[in-house]
């Protein structure tokens, strides 16, 4: 039943007014045999103690599981504070800041926020923010392609997340934009600059650069940039916001820095949640921000010389402009960025890094441990940061369902993705684990390979 605030007195009072008998009679236009009647599949009312035992029920049916699956979506721990101050009502109901006068926390947020990220990515630039990681390299493929001019392709190596790849396409190839992928070596998992040489005299709007890519494998970022300003076309990194603690950032890749950085926002404080709601975030150099889709925000003084914040740009004007807009994707998951915004302010440069750092090192004795296997090797030679893909001597399938029944998500079967990689596993181990997971996820492989 809706809640609706009218009494009955108020009821009859309109209806004696338009002269309706009953609020059904304003609907008598509707065909009886499309009227549903009474939900008679609806159980009664449960009293509250009642529901949310129900649903402790339902959500222990799902089961607990040690997740060891990264590939885009990374289990952190996400301290009590951040969503406890992200769903106050100031935050959790507000809307689009259009109205600076009323808007100024929102607006102070996302400041910050585009401030952090600016900082994080080593770019001059942020917006707030984009749909997710996929959707935003799409518009950074977009975006590249209006600076170019002369070009309608795009450069993605295969070692770029498939989803991405796939969204990419979907989004860019009604606009006759070719989408060209990259091989990869297979022996060191990555994109090798001199792989290059036989797109040199072919023209492209942007290369697009993974750091670390799907794989878990560094890139060599500083040539891959170098090359593709050499053709005069944009670099474009997408990367790991979590990672960027430790790595250079897009910013000081090469000899000038990559043109956008983008990427997946859910490590800085969002919960997996079952896939979403997830967002997505873009940063670029000062030369490109007429071409940035979304909002910029920014921080001025009033005529009484008091500051305060105000949407700056709004480049894609989707609600004027239609089809000439920069963007059409409206959505700029405000909610995940103030969950983000204040995921870092808890935990500064120094939390991200210790936060990157464990999980870096949780990966590497988790690989070490698997290593030692008999038959369990792995696939590429290429430095990681936390999470590295396996090859078994067995079928990974097989393999992923004996240690679910433990009670372990060991990973994810690379060969869904990639035909050719047969009993090729991801791994990955965050900060959230500890020697004893480590320990166990070992032995219970090792028992699985039997």
């Amino acid at each position: 039943m809706p809640f609706i605030p009218h009494t009955e007195e108020d009821i009859a009072e309109m209806l004696a007014s338009i002269g309706a008998d009953s609020i059904e009679t304003l609907f008598d236009e509707i065909p009886s045999d499309l009227i549903s009647g009474e939900l008679t599949g609806v159980p009664p009312g449960l009293s509250e103690m009642e529901i949310t035992r129900l649903m402790m029920e339902r959500a222990n049916i799902d089961g607990s599981y040690q997740n060891f699956i990264g590939a885009g979506a990374y289990e952190h721990h996400i301290p009590a504070a951040v969503w406890q101050i992200t769903t106050r009502g100031e935050f959790y109901s507000s809307y689009t800041p259009y109205q600076a006068e009323a808007s100024q926390g929102t607006l102070q947020l996302l400041y910050e926020y585009q401030t952090m990220m600016a900082s994080l990515t080593g770019m001059d630039v942020s917006n707030a923010s984009m749909y997710d990681g996929a959707t935003a390299l799409a518009e950074a493929a977009l975006m590249a392609v209006r600076l170019h001019r002369t070009s309608r392709r795009i450069l993605i190596p295969k070692t770029v997340h498939p989803t991405y790849r796939k969204v990419v396409r979907a989004i860019v190839s009604n606009q006759k934009i070719e989408v060209v992928e990259l091989p990869f070596c297979p022996q060191s998992g990555q994109v090798l600059p001199e792989s290059l040489d036989e797109f040199y005299k072919e023209d492209f709007a942007a290369l697009v650069i993974p750091q670390p890519n799907f794989f878990g494998v560094l890139e060599q970022v500083d040539a891959l940039t170098d090359w593709a300003h050499s053709k005069n076309a944009l670099a474009i990194g997408v990367v790991n916001p979590t990672a960027l603690a430790l790595l250079s950032p897009p910013g000081e890749w090469g000899s000038n820095g990559a043109d956008i950085a983008v990427g997946e926002g859910q490590p800085l404080g969002i919960p997996l949640s079952s896939g979403g709601p997830y967002f997505g975030f873009m940063a670029c150099k000062n030369k490109l921000l007429r071409q940035i889709p979304g909002r910029i925000i920014g921080r001025t003084n009033d005529l009484d010389n008091k500051p305060g914040f105000v949407l700056t740009l709004q480049a894609r004007e989707q609600h004027i402009r239609r089809s000439k807009a920069t963007s059409n994707i409206c959505t700029n998951q405000g909610l995940m960025v103030t969950a983000a915004t204040i995921y870092m302010s808890l935990l500064g440069p120094e939390g991200l890094r210790r936060v990157a750092a464990q999980s870096h090192a949780n990966t590497l004795e988790l690989i070490e441990q698997l290593e030692a296997i008999n038959g369990v090797k792995r696939t590429f030679s290429g430095p990681i940061f936390h999470e590295a893909t396996l090859t078994l001597p067995a079928s990974v399938d097989t393999v992923l369902s004996k240690l679910k029944d433990q009670g372990i998500l060991a990973g994810l079967n690379l060969n869904e993705y990639y035909s050719d990689m047969e009993n090729a596993l991801l791994v990955c181990a965050t900060e959230t684990k500890t020697s004893a997971d480590l320990q166990r996820y070992t032995e219970l492989l090792t028992q699985a390979l039997k």
